[in-house]
């Protein structure tokens, strides 16, 4: 569904992607991760039509990003991270717009819109102004446009910003019920989120593709520690020395509610022996959670070496043919 190829794109002196490849199948759910600057948006522009690569080959459904823009967005549905939206359209009336831009007959608008509504949860708000709705529905409203149309392919940017808890689970598993039936690109900036979303995971920094891997392989292998967080009632410093004494603990480090416990490998097999030290202690358990690992610590890992010193990636445009296609 999509395949890109030694993608560049320079703004000015300054390269936001460079040499970037990767491949998404039909019915795959892809997410594209990345900090602040990394070049997601500039990417997810791109692959939508309304932005010209510098270099490289995109095509969308065997279609040339470049060279036919409207077939490509014919196939697809987009959400950008900040939706335009109308706010003095209500719901209904601004989605029934959204139909009729795109193409959709005027006998299967309603039974397509009611559909939609429902499957984002939008149909009690249906008849409320735009601008009265919380940042969480006007997501909603987002997203209910991209699947107007009924596209093979989603392109998701940051799906699930504004949402309270309860409406990212209700997002997050209608996402996964495409799954074999729309292919989905989604970016964000939460590891966790998107694990429990995707199937396989793409990375960028610094406009480059640093890894690309399904999302519990890539935590695995992020690291060799693993963490555990406790909570106890109880003598604190005697809770700490029984747990450091644990076999295949590394390191103990103290936290107003208890300790965050580094382990050696995955910690299953841990968890029986933490939780009798701290009996054995004194102490009585309150809590074991696993820490999940945060997207800063895997982009450390994953690019320590380029983020710092002399071997920074020089992203300016070299004087190549590479750079001459601006």
């Amino acid at each position: 569904m999509i395949q890109v190829d030694s993608l560049n794109r320079s703004f000015g002196m300054t390269y936001a992607l460079t040499n970037v490849s990767f491949q998404v199948a039909p019915g795959e759910i892809v997410g594209l991760l990345g900090p602040n600057g990394a070049g997601k948006t500039t990417a997810m522009r791109i692959l939508t039509g309304t932005l010209a690569p510098t270099s490289g080959t995109v095509l969308v459904a065997g279609h040339d990003v470049s060279a036919e823009p409207l077939a490509v967005r014919r196939r697809l549905g987009f959400m950008p991270e900040h939706v335009p939206l109308y706010p003095e359209n209500r719901v209904h009336e601004f989605l029934y717009f959204v139909a009729r831009l795109k193409g959709v007959p005027a006998g299967q608008r309603e039974e397509q819109l009611n559909g939609i509504e429902e499957l984002t949860g939008l149909t009690e708000v249906r008849g409320r102004l735009v601008g009265h709705l919380s940042k969480g529905f006007r997501q909603r409203v987002g997203l209910a446009q991209a699947l107007i149309g009924d596209p093979d392919l989603l392109i998701l940017d940051e799906p699930s910003a504004g949402l309270d808890p309860q409406q990212n689970v209700e997002i997050r598993d209608l996402i996964r019920s495409f799954r074999g039936k729309k292919t989905v690109l989604l970016s964000s900036h939460i590891l966790s989120e998107v694990s429990l979303t995707c199937e396989r995971v793409l990375i960028l920094n610094r406009g480059r593709l640093v890894a690309e891997e399904k999302p519990e392989l890539l935590a695995s292998r992020s690291s060799a520690r693993h963490q555990i967080v406790l909570r106890w009632d109880g003598n604190r410093d005697e809770v700490r020395r029984a747990l450091a004494a644990v076999g295949g603990v590394l390191e103990v480090v103290a936290t107003p509610a208890g300790a965050d416990v580094s382990l050696r490998s995955q910690p299953e097999r841990w968890r029986p022996l933490l939780a009798e030290a701290v009996r054995q202690a004194g102490g009585q358990l309150q809590g074991m959670a696993d820490r999940a690992i945060s997207l800063e610590d895997l982009f450390l890992r994953l690019t320590g070496k380029s983020d710092t010193g002399a071997r920074q990636p020089d992203r300016r445009v070299p004087s190549t043919a590479e750079g001459e296609e601006t």
